[in-house]
């Protein structure tokens, strides 16, 4: 895993840690000390802790004219003994919606376990961003993980399966893929 560096090819576009108003502002990165690891594979530095000591995520872009965020994430999703969607939902995601997003596009091609826990700051997360005219997308999460969400029932709260499962979402400008998403969304919800 310590190979498996978030995506870099916006980074001349946005990076967290020099956007002020992302809760990774001033952040510092060794390229050589891996300080991070899920249970005992060490991950690369590049990506950010945020309270999990199994999940990590990068923000890769940030829209606040548009409102849209995406956020990659690697490692374990572990609700049930390191309840990392309360550290997610109240220290990065209130965060950036206090800035102005409510669509969240989540990247999770490397999550690559779930495990639940109760669905209150799923059911909390998604109010909030209805309320907003914004929604959660999830794209490109592994098949089981998805299957493991749906068995908890938290599925209802994110747009996810169909054509979000196979975006080729590297390919695109970040604006793209937000459009691109944005139309699957409008679909689904008939908005």
């Amino acid at each position: 895993m310590h190979d498996i560096e978030p995506f870099w090819n916006w980074r001349h576009r946005y990076t967290a840690e020099e956007d002020e108003r992302s809760p990774f502002h001033g952040r510092i990165y060794s390229e050589f000390e891996f300080t991070h690891a899920v249970y005992d594979h060490a991950i690369h530095p590049q990506w950010d802790e945020f309270g999990s000591s199994t999940l990590y995520i990068k923000i890769l872009f940030a829209d606040y004219d548009d409102g849209f965020a995406v956020i990659e994430m690697i490692g374990e999703w572990n609700d049930l003994l390191h309840n990392d969607i309360m550290y997610l939902k109240r220290d990065i995601v209130e965060h950036l919606m206090a800035q102005g997003i409510g669509k969240f596009i989540l990247i999770g091609e490397n999550v690559m376990n779930f495990h639940t826990s109760d669905e209150s700051y799923y059911e909390e997360w998604w109010d909030e961003v209805e309320d907003r005219g914004g929604w959660i997308a999830l794209l490109n999460f592994r098949d089981h993980v998805l299957h493991d969400m749906k068995a908890a029932n938290i599925d209802q709260y994110f747009l996810v399966g169909g054509r979000m499962n196979d975006v080729e979402w590297r390919t695109y400008e970040p604006e793209e893929l937000f459009r691109q998403v944005e139309q699957y969304v409008v679909k689904r919800l008939g908005v």
